[in-house]
């Protein structure tokens, strides 16, 4: 029997006295009228099971939620490595294209999912976050009360993380800091896509350079080390884009961002993938340290730099 995927709607009081059908094409980016109106006949069910149509106005609070049949998951990596587990606090190395959450595309192919399949007893939940294509550390609770505790020190700045990074073009400095606000591109295709705006969140990485090499052909690329001073959304891959090196393989921040909306579809040509020189974004959360949820004391943990990303290294040529 296939899988149902809901996406949940409570309306907020600014849209009070909206047709449902403008509501829907002001929260649903590139539906179109045709396609609102299909899903308002078809596709949606109301809290208190009552019928609604496009032109039904709207009422603050009012929930509803649109289904769909969800499409097979894309193929990911099925285990993950455990760099320190003592049943309180559980780090792992994720692989790359492993996601952390499910997603509307990724259910069962998931970290969350994988690990209560592999400690049944246990409530593991990651306290923080890398993308799906980042590999890496991420530090787990495995109960509630050790969770929050995790969650705590993120939100309070105890935690120092550390990331490797391949990135296109030589940094003129050996050390370099990019102190810029970050903000959600809302003209962009991608949208998830962040970019340095003054009116965004305070935003600070510290970079230093580990080596440059050139890649097959010759162009410039370097591996970095990277400090975040803050937690923003893709903070290191929009800083390294804005200071004009981006990730190697990065198809959002790279050289066209609408190589991204390419690959959502399936139609990445030859040209995009010479282009990336890597099937994935080259980051790799390496360093991490934090308080122990239990005891308080300071641990850190390292993950060496990821296969794939050290055989690309290793492939580069000095420069």
């Amino acid at each position: 029997m296939p899988r149902i995927v809901r996406a949940r709607f409570v309306v907020e009081r600014n849209y009070a006295g909206w047709r449902l059908d403008a509501y829907l094409l002001e929260k649903i980016r590139r539906l179109d009228p045709a396609k609102a109106a299909f899903l308002i006949a078809e596709r949606l069910d109301t809290l208190d099971g009552s019928r609604v149509g496009p032109e039904t106005l709207l009422t603050t609070g009012f929930e509803f939620s649109l289904w769909r049949e969800a499409e097979p998951e894309p193929e990911t990596p099925m285990s993950f490595g455990v760099v320190f587990d003592d049943g309180a606090l559980l780090v792992i190395d994720k692989p790359a294209g492993l996601p952390i959450h499910p997603t509307a595309r990724y259910f069962e192919h998931t970290f969350t999912a994988l690990a209560k399949a592999r400690f049944p007893e246990r409530k593991v939940d990651p306290a923080h976050r890398i993308d799906r294509e980042t590999s890496g550390l991420v530090a787990c609770g495995t109960s509630p009360e050790w969770t929050t505790r995790l969650k705590r020190s993120f939100a309070e700045g105890r935690v120092e993380k550390s990331y490797l990074a391949l990135c296109e073009g030589w940094p003129t400095a050996d050390a370099f800091e990019v102190d810029a606000p970050l903000a959600l591109t809302l003209q962009s295709e991608v949208r998830v896509r962040m970019h340095v705006h003054a009116s965004g969140s305070a935003s600070a990485t510290g970079f230093t350079v580990l080596g440059r090499r050139r890649a097959p052909g010759g162009a410039a690329v370097a591996l970095l080390a990277c400090a975040p001073r803050t937690g923003r959304q893709h903070q290191i891959r929009a800083h390294l884009h804005h200071a004009g090196l981006p990730l190697v393989g990065d198809k959002i921040y790279g050289a066209d961002e609408l190589i991204f909306d390419r690959f959502t579809k399936k139609a990445m040509t030859d040209a995009d993938r010479a282009t990336l020189r890597l099937e994935r974004q080259a980051l790799h959360a390496w360093k991490l340290s934090l308080p122990h949820p239990r005891s308080g004391e300071q641990v850190s943990f390292e993950a060496p730099l990821a296969a794939d990303l050290a055989a690309f290294w290793d492939g580069c040529g000095e420069g």
